[in-house]
């Protein structure tokens, strides 16, 4: 435990002091954690399964999750659904189902002795995308901005929308204790969800309405009002949790409402506590990501998992991206974009870690290790080759002209 305290901190202050130069060098945060990380797994790898498999552990991935998830949706920049709403939507509501049934379906084929509901589960861990691994791509102005703008929109809701279904699938497989249908399952998921659709619009419409009057009537400050929108997921967190709703869905919904609904030029400011406090989580995510990965890397020996995150990475997500789009403004360029621009990050962590702490002894072992192998690669394949994508794009582009 000390041994990763002084482990965290220390690079935290080493990057801090060099994130200028490091932001220069295309190099995240999350790489220079992920390798603290794997220095103290190196060390400590005996203990790692014991810590993962805990309560403390579950209940931190859980509160980790829904703060994510409300920042998440309070990142979404210009519209509900940025500026290209017709493609976003096709991306969100065609490509991620295709993908994610492309995915148990591989699964299937590739990695026998898995029923659909665990390979679902593994599915929501490995297809939603985050731009912690390659946070330069949403910056790079080399690359069109209405590419940028549709992976924006689309890091900013798949994890929304895959929640209820990762749950609906932890309650298929079978947790610790029981198993059940799938009428069984969707009678449980489905009022959950509904709970917390009410419980995450009712929460972040109430607060957002709160922070207005309380703004016009001078009753609160600066620093009380950063403070709220700290308190604001783990608030609707718990609210939900304790009617049977989904949390994390309401989260997602509570910061999506006070995103849409707070006064326009009141709460940009107010929210940049509440995204330092999403990057120290993102850091602690990605540092047990690095003591994991050097744990699991070495013991795998099976190709055909292998064969199924790289597949995840590449043509799982570039195929149904590409039929999503057919027909849409876009160029054939900018659909191979964003198609190719999918780095997977900090949700499929959470997602694996409670997984790993619900399914029973093979699955969690398997969400576990394909979350590892298919991280990894994107912070290979996304972090060292999205700069050289976004190069060969420019000079493309330069000779075009």
């Amino acid at each position: 435990m000390v041994a990763s305290v002084l482990a965290i901190t220390a690079t935290i202050v080493i990057w801090g002091l060099l994130a200028a130069k490091l932001d220069t060098w295309r190099v995240s945060p999350a790489v220079v954690i992920v390798a603290a990380g794997a220095l103290v797994g190196a060390t400590t790898s005996n203990s790692i399964d014991a810590t993962l498999n805990t309560e403390v552990a579950l209940h931190t991935a859980e509160i980790v999750l829904a703060i994510l998830l409300f920042v998440d949706a309070t990142e979404v920049r210009g519209g509900l659904l940025g500026r290209n709403p017709k493609q976003a939507l096709r991306v969100l509501l065609i490509a991620l189902p295709l993908s994610l049934a492309a995915a148990v379906g591989l699964g299937l084929w590739v990695l026998p002795g898995h029923g659909w509901a665990v390979l679902l589960v593994i599915a929501c861990v490995v297809v939603p995308i985050d731009f912690a691994p390659a946070t330069a791509i949403l910056r790079d102005r080399r690359l069109p901005t209405r590419v940028r703008d549709i992976l924006n929109v689309e890091s900013g809701y798949n994890d929304g929308i895959i929640s209820p279904v990762f749950i609906f699938a932890l309650i298929l497989a079978g947790d610790l204790t029981q198993h059940q249908t799938p009428g069984q399952a969707l009678a449980t998921a489905i009022p959950a969800a509904l709970k917390a659709f009410g419980v995450g619009v009712l929460v972040g419409a109430a607060l957002a309405w709160l922070l207005d009057n309380a703004d016009r009537t001078g009753l609160t400050n600066a620093q009380a009002k950063r403070m709220i929108l700290v308190a604001a997921p783990l608030l609707t967190y718990a609210l939900a949790t304790s009617v049977g709703g989904n949390g994390f869905v309401a989260a997602f919904l509570c910061g999506l409402a006070i995103h849409r609904l707070r006064r326009p030029g009141e709460h940009h400011r107010e929210l940049e506590l509440i995204d330092d406090v999403g990057f120290l989580l993102t850091i602690v995510m990605w540092f047990a990501f690095g003591a994991v990965a050097v744990y699991i890397l070495g013991e795998i020996g099976d190709w055909r998992l292998w064969l199924f995150c790289a597949a995840v990475l590449t043509v799982l997500r570039i195929v149904p991206i590409a039929l999503s789009l057919i027909g849409s403004r876009l160029t054939w360029i900018e659909t191979l974009l964003i198609g190719c621009l999918g780095p997977r990050g900090t949700t499929s962590i959470v997602f694996a870690l409670l997984a790993f702490n619900k399914l029973q002894d093979d699955g969690a072992d398997l969400a576990l290790t394909a979350m590892v192998l298919t991280v990894a690669g994107s912070v290979l394949l996304h972090g060292l080759g999205s700069p050289v994508v976004a190069r060969v794009y420019q000079r493309r582009r330069a000779a075009a002209e």
